[in-house]
């Protein structure tokens, strides 16, 4: 059974990053196809006016709190989560424990030539990691058929889907039926970091749980997404009030 708390109705998995990371391990030596989900507050709050995504989220197999106002607005639900957990880490430590076994990985999303970037820098990282494909997350219906039937061919154990939420999400439910993959994992822009295109917050950041503010002082582009973060603050407040 699994154990989960609520936010704002978003119900998250009470895993710890080992234990995801376990939980992840365990789906790709089942039959079924697996989604896992990745929300922090902005995707939290995308939920809220987006039936579509809630449902989604709702229906994944393993959903993480990727990000620290997830573990802060816990503390006002039923069970309080431990840790954030957040999707480029639970990648990492997917990547790292697949490394020497038969299982692969597909990378999928990003600006052209950001994918595979990624996938070459997570070669040299993880020299034993079998990935077996990638394609850019720009496509037209003719060439997302393309890539559906890529994937396919292929039948990796992971794909990883970088097309930004809530389309990475959407994607994954609507598609995941017509590829061989054990998981689907939205990472947003984790291909980003990944190819050293963009630089991951300093662990004391990071330690800190202050990841939002590095990205915002390098990316000023990013405020008006920020500008969600104390809405769903006071979101969390209003829900703790009709409790």
């Amino acid at each position: 059974m699994r154990e989960k708390v609520h936010v704002l109705d978003v119900p998250f998995d009470t895993v710890t990053l080992q234990q995801a990371t376990e939980i992840a391990k365990g789906f790709l030596k089942e039959q079924k196809q697996h989604i896992i989900c990745t929300p922090n507050p902005e995707i939290v709050m995308e939920a809220q006016k987006d039936e579509e995504l809630m449902n989604i989220v709702k229906a994944a197999d393993l959903v993480v709190p990727d990000g620290i106002g997830i573990v802060w607005a816990s503390k006002y639900s039923e069970k309080k989560l431990t840790e954030r957990v957040a999707g480029y880490d639970l990648v990492q430590k997917l990547l790292e424990e697949i490394e020497n076994t038969e299982h692969t990985v597909y990378f999928f999303g990003g600006a052209p030539g950001v994918s595979l970037a990624a996938a070459k820098k997570m070669q040299q990282k993880y020299p034993n990691l079998k990935i077996v494909g990638g394609h850019n997350g720009y496509f037209d219906e003719k060439e997302e058929k393309h890539i559906l039937n890529d994937i396919k061919k292929l039948s990796p154990s992971i794909l990883l889907v970088g097309l930004g939420a809530p389309k990475q999400e959407k994607w994954i439910y609507h598609n995941i039926r017509l590829t061989n993959v054990k998981i689907a994992i939205g990472v947003g822009g984790s291909f980003d970091v990944m190819s050293g295109k963009t630089k991951r917050a300093p662990a004391i950041f990071c330690k800190l749980g202050l990841e939002w503010f590095y990205r915002l002082i390098t990316q000023p582009t990013r405020l008006g997404r920020m500008m969600r973060l104390p809405k769903f603050v006071l979101a969390v407040l209003r829900n703790k009030k009709k409790k």
